[in-house]
């Protein structure tokens, strides 16, 4: 049995109110909803009941009959039939209602589970209210990925399982330097506690629970489909709010930053040696204006050409004159551009002070540790580790 428990680190002191109140909203309607009904019986005069036998019907297994399914339905199965999301009778109402209901116990145990390690550091990396309409969208794209499976099924999907695999989409992208703490019994050989990095857990769910079953089951993969749809989701989620610093892009004219096509006229005809001459040469004279003026027009291939020192002291400049989208894209760039040098710490260090001077201590964290990761020098070193120290600080001061 392999189990994850826990993760670590966590933002100190945090209350993750959304996280917990979601999981209250899933408890609340286990207890008051489905524990009731699974104890009823159905009445054999309700239309539904007919309803929901001729759906099922070419479902079934050979070896059962549908008197032995009306033998043994609860009313509950007849709730979530009319409430569940089908994708042969799609409504709106169903698509969120269903995030909240249950197939039994384990189903709701499992699910509030993986939302109780995963949940608090991206509700703190995305705030309160980012996080509530994160998560009900990544569940309703999870459904709504499940119906393009599914066609015109009238089986009814329910569980959180689709919005909670966009939060570990989320975690994956995010959080590549946390540990899961995994509970592991393989009994009576060997049972113990051990940190796993995120991203190894996180992928096994996706590969191996969800992915592998898609391609190799014979039987209907549309709840699979779920969770890849929900996972990716949230990767695309990080992905652009990364891309964007976790900002609206109109705050910032820059953030389109380098998209310009090479060869489309942008240099001004009185600089000669291009664009990237030009940015060399503002930065020789300490001219910052000049500099971010010229940056506006640069293309990728210009952009790429930066060595990992000059966007950083570019980045600084973009960044005092209220670019802070446009300095991380060009920080970020440049750790790709350039893997391996021996100035990448830099890079890392500089996108961990700008994270942290935007009251994003779980994203600097990731990227102060990247930096230390990358042979950094003593001056490098030594600001990362006071930085990692006012990270500790800030979250023992929550």
């Amino acid at each position: 049995m392999f189990l994850p428990i826990g993760d670590s680190p966590n933002p100190r002191d945090y209350r993750p109110f959304v996280t917990w109140l979601i999981i209250a909203a899933n408890v609340a309607v286990y207890v008051f909803i489905t524990v009731p009904l699974s104890r009823q019986g159905v009445n054999p005069s309700d239309p539904l009941l007919g309803e929901y036998l001729r759906a099922i019907a070419g479902q079934l297994p050979a070896n059962v009959s549908l008197e032995q399914v009306l033998s043994s339905i609860s009313a509950y199965e007849l709730y979530t039939f009319a409430h569940g999301y089908k994708p042969g009778a799609p409504s709106v109402p169903d698509l969120f209602f269903s995030m909240f209901l249950h197939g039994g116990l384990l189903h709701l145990a499992g699910n509030m589970l993986f939302l109780w390690i995963y949940g608090d550091n991206v509700e703190h990396r995305l705030g309160r209210p980012g996080f509530l309409l994160t998560y009900l969208f990544t569940g309703a794209l999870a459904t709504l990925f499940f119906s393009f499976f599914a066609g015109p099924s009238m089986i009814p999907l329910v569980g959180a399982s689709g919005a909670i695999s966009g939060v570990l989409g989320i975690y994956f992208l995010l959080f590549p330097r946390n540990k899961v703490k995994v509970f592991i019994a393989l009994i009576p050989f060997y049972v113990n506690v051990l940190l796993i990095p995120s991203r190894l857990v996180l992928g096994f769910f996706l590969v191996v629970d969800n992915l592998l079953p898609v391609l190799v089951s014979q039987q209907s993969p549309v709840a699979y489909g779920a969770h890849i749809g929900g996972f990716l989701g949230g990767m695309a989620i990080a992905f652009a709010g990364e891309k964007l610093s976790w900002n609206w892009p109109w705050r910032d004219p820059l953030w389109r930053m380098g998209h310009a096509r090479a060869g489309s006229g942008a240099v001004e005809p009185d600089r000669e040696g291009g664009n990237l001459a030009g940015v060399r040469e503002a930065m020789a004279g300490n001219a910052p204006d000049n500099a971010v003026s010229i940056l506006a027009h640069m293309d990728s291939s210009e952009i790429a050409d930066l060595t990992p020192r000059e966007c950083v002291r570019l980045s600084e400049w973009l960044d005092d004159a209220g670019h802070p989208i446009a300095a991380s894209n060009l920080l970020r760039r440049c750790a790709v551009n350039h893997k391996g040098s021996e100035s990448l710490a830099d890079v890392y260090l500089r996108l961990g002070l700008m994270r942290l001077k935007q009251g994003q201590p779980t994203a600097a964290y990731q990227y102060l540790l990247a930096s230390l990761e990358n042979r950094p020098s003593q001056a490098t070193e030594r600001q990362a580790r006071e930085a990692l120290q006012k990270i500790d600080m800030h979250r023992s001061a929550r």
